[in-house]
């Protein structure tokens, strides 16, 4: 059959104008709680609760975004699946299929119920979205509604029927849609308009490939259903860890095993970029990126639950990003190891709730950020190795060159662990975890009893010595006396939530009286109720204030109250920080304690793996900071 336009564009144009961006039109993204993730480990996408997939980067986390209605309205881009206008729908039902990364959704109206499934298959040679519409009582009509913009919603596609699909291009990108349902355009959006009745099933199956190549082969929906949950069942079934919050635990492993990048084994922060902080804020940031601290302690707890897979390809990441001497090491990379990660601005988008401006890349990658170093060398020293190891030598000589830099730029100030924008500090939090990296190597090499040579011996001695001279400093610079507290940075009177991380990597006890001063104080100056701030945004960070309370901070200080003696206290803590979770137990970066909702991008990394890591404490665990280290 000849290709069938379905909606040839006949002004000739490929894209919005700028004004057309800028006119006033109805945003149209939903709360951030109310998004579920869908993923193959390449990518992800956003699925709002109302059946609309508002935002996926193809074909990688790092790549433009074909849908990106999430920071925009409708014309730039989303793929919805909902009762059509004549149905009212009178409940609906919202989760994960146990022990996977499949999204169920039912809709219940007054004619009967069906179920949508969505997923997207462990990717082969493309990338696809499934929907999978099942009658389950009566007989209900359905409606789909699919706009596809390329470029962060710049581009509108040439699009045609080809047989029984529909094919989108816009340059080298292809994206087809195959479906035995009926297609037509209207006003640059491809519809269908269904019925399903008890019994039946229609798929929608939204494919990733090159305009340049061959289109990507069809396959049958159900077939990939099942992989798909086979792959996620039999990959949580490797799960050797235990707490008292089993299916907390299990769906924030299950979400940072989704943004992990296959193929090279980094992982993203989050999926998203430019979810504000505040709503109607400054601080929306790019986190499609890899962190070498967020993915150092991801791996802490992955290893901490069993999964050493996902450590040993981090590794051969690590070695390949990091290649070279330790004096050009970033604070994070593009998901290849990539080091150029320019900072632009998408200005035809509104952004999230108009929030803007909506930022492409991150030039946090061009900051000193000390406190990586120590996370890093951490999480080598826990990832398990092998006496014929090819990777063994290179790990080792990758610490040797981290420390030898880190000797001699560890009395620097730096950028810190947020990031600021502001003059560099010497920030405490950034110094402790200097200490941590050759507090870790050197217990590393002892419980190795591999002696080394000469050269080794000596430099471990010397590093003996440098721990030492660490801490001292900190005790001495980065300590309130007057105020028995520990405090954000030398000279300064501020207090930073980081530093409930001292006693978690054992820099000083829990019991120390500088540790439950510092922790009294982040409590009287820092936490709102169980939120607790990270630090105080009215001092100068580079930008203006407002932001919500980073939730990493809360979950650091249930663990930090349940190794103080404060156990029931920091249970109870724990659960009410579990209810800000949405409905599917994802979590964002932040949360808008005057709103009342999560802010910031969605669903991060930090956030679960923190929550992860506090529960195995709460558990009455060490946690994964605190296990047996070894490289050497």
């Amino acid at each position: 059959m000849p290709a069938l336009p379905l909606y040839p564009l006949s002004t000739g144009r490929n894209s919005l104008t700028k004004e057309e961006h800028k006119t006033e039109k109805p945003l149209h993204a939903a709360r951030i709680e109310d998004y579920a993730l869908i993923g193959d480990c390449e990518t992800a996408a956003l699925i709002c609760r109302n059946g609309s997939l508002d935002w996926l980067c193809w074909p990688t986390f790092a790549s433009g975004a074909c849908f990106a209605a999430l920071l925009g309205t409708a014309e730039h881009g989303y793929f919805q699946i909902r009762p059509s206008e004549d149905e009212r729908v009178t409940g609906d039902e919202w989760r994960y299929k146990p022990h996977t990364l499949i999204v169920e959704k039912v809709w219940k109206t007054q004619n009967g119920e069906v179920l949508v499934s969505d997923f997207m298959p462990p990717r082969g040679n493309n990338s696809d979205v499934v929907r999978i519409v099942k009658g389950l009582r009566g007989s209900v009509k359905m409606r789909m509604d699919l706009v596809l913009r390329f470029d962060y919603g710049r581009t509108i596609p040439w699009v045609e029927r080809v047989d029984h699909h529909m094919r989108a291009i816009a340059g080298p990108e292809l994206v087809v849609l195959r479906t035995a349902a009926p297609l037509h355009g209207e006003d640059l959006t491809t519809v269908s308009d269904f019925e399903v009745s008890e019994g039946q099933t229609v798929s929608f199956v939204l494919s990733y490939g090159s305009s340049l190549q061959e289109a990507p082969v069809a396959f049958d929906p159900q077939d990939a259903y099942r992989d798909t949950e086979v792959f996620w069942t039999d990959w949580t079934s490797q799960r050797k860890g235990s707490t008292d919050w089993e299916d907390c635990v299990e769906r924030s492993l299950i979400t940072l095993k989704a943004l992990t990048y296959r193929p090279t084994g980094g992982l993203v922060a989050a999926p998203t970029t430019s979810l504000p902080e505040e709503i109607g804020g400054i601080r929306n940031w790019d986190y499609r990126f890899c962190w070498l601290r967020d993915t150092a302690f991801t791996l802490l707890v992955l290893l901490h639950e069993g999964y050493t897979e996902e450590a040993l390809a981090w590794r051969g990441w690590l070695l390949r990003a990091i290649a070279g001497s330790a004096e050009q090491m970033q604070s994070l990379y593009g998901l290849g190891g990539e080091r150029q990660l320019t900072e632009w601005q998408a200005d035809w988008l509104p952004g999230y709730e108009n929030s803007m401006p909506v930022n492409i890349g991150n030039k946090a990658a061009e900051q000193l950020q000390m406190d990586v170093f120590g996370e890093v060398i951490s999480a080598l020293a826990r990832t398990p190795t092998l006496k014929d190891d090819i990777w063994r030598t290179a790990v080792r000589s990758l610490v040797v060159n981290m420390l030898e830099h880190l000797e001699n730029i560890w009395r620097q100030p730096d950028s810190g662990i947020w990031e600021t924008r502001g003059p560099q500090q010497h920030f405490v939090h950034s110094k402790v975890m200097a200490w941590v990296a050759f507090a870790r190597a050197i217990e590393a090499y002892e419980r190795s009893g591999d002696p080394g040579d000469e050269t080794l011996r000596q430099a471990v001695q010397r590093w003996r010595g440098v721990r030492d001279a660490i801490h001292r400093d900190v005790c001495i610079n980065g300590y309130d006396s007057d105020r028995n507290t520990f405090v954000q940075a030398y000279g300064s009177h501020a207090l930073d939530a980081a530093l409930l991380r001292i006693p978690l990597v054992g820099f000083l006890p829990a019991n120390d009286p500088r540790v439950v001063g510092t922790v009294q104080a982040i409590q009287k100056e820092l936490q709102r109720g169980d939120l607790v701030l990270r630090y105080n945004v009215e001092s100068d960070d580079g930008l203006p204030p407002g932001e919500g309370a980073f939730l990493a901070c809360s979950f650091w200080m249930t663990g930090v109250m349940y190794l103080t003696g404060q156990k029931e206290e920091a249970r109870a803590m724990y659960e009410r920080l579990l209810k800000l979770r949405n409905p599917l137990g994802l979590i964002s970066e932040e949360y808008d304690m005057r709103e009342m909702r999560q802010v910031g991008n969605f669903p991060q990394a930090f956030s679960h793996l923190t929550m992860a890591h506090a529960a195995t404490i709460l558990s009455g665990g060490k946690g994964p900071w605190s296990e047996a280290l070894e490289f050497a």
